[in-house]
């Protein structure tokens, strides 16, 4: 399989330094095979696309993942399921339906107002979420019918990938991000995989930090898959 270099362009998480990818072609036939292998590789899906950063002088972005079968939830993570115990949780097809646009539009406007997503419409969505070639479904929760959250998560036999996630920005008192992370771990263990996928993580930034919490967890160094289960939580 083809691997190609991304343009030059604006990191999104540190707005002074100048990122770019490492892609694998998108028009490949077996990229569908390819892609569980990428994936543990550090690679990860957007849309259509399996990427994997590789900035010139940087490399704050470290592809992690959560080993399920040791994970238990710390006191702050047991409140959350327990605050969050009459949503319900259920897979679905990722298909674009006016509740859940809605809810991805609500989430951008209060949460990413200014960010490259802004504006994204009906077919934005399409073509970020999902691609006709990924195992992808939408893990909805919902407290009395009414939906909260949705997260996008790529299923695979050994593993599951969080892709993306957006609720309701009105009930911050529920963590729905974590408890969104929280129930896909929940949904490996009862299906036997091994891993849960949550993409980069990067030390110490505020948006990207909180992954850390979700123990234990590996990160993918030169070395291999490595066990950051001493890590000091900031």
């Amino acid at each position: 399989m083809r691997l190609f270099h991304s343009a030059e362009h604006a990191c999104g998480y540190f707005p002074e330094r100048i990122a770019r990818d490492l892609l694998l072609d998108p028009r490949d036939p077996t990229l569908a095979n390819g892609y569980p292998a990428a994936l543990a590789l550090g690679f990860r899906r957007s849309g259509g696309h399996v990427y994997r950063p590789r900035c010139p002088n940087c490399r704050a972005c470290v592809p992690v993942r959560v080993d399920v079968r040791e994970f238990h939830p710390d006191r702050s993570q047991r409140r959350c399921l327990r605050d969050n115990a009459d949503i319900q949780m259920r897979m679905v097809p990722p298909l674009r339906t006016i509740e859940n646009f809605a809810l991805f539009r609500h989430y951008l406007d209060a949460r990413h107002a200014d960010g490259p997503m802004a504006d994204s419409d009906e077919e934005d969505f399409d073509e970020f979420v999902a691609s006709g070639w990924s195992p992808t479904r939408f893990l909805q929760l919902r407290r009395d019918g009414h939906l909260l959250a949705v997260a996008v998560t790529d299923v695979f036999p050994d593993a599951l990938s969080a892709v993306y996630t957006f609720f309701d920005p009105d009930e911050n008192a529920r963590g729905l991000g974590t408890l969104a992370i929280l129930r896909q771990i929940e949904f490996a263990q009862r299906s036997g995989r091994g891993y849960l996928y949550l993409g980069y993580w990067i030390e110490g930034h505020p948006k990207m930090d909180y992954k850390a919490r979700f123990r234990p967890m590996q990160a993918l160094g030169d070395a291999g898959w490595r066990d950051l289960r001493k890590l000091p939580v900031t």
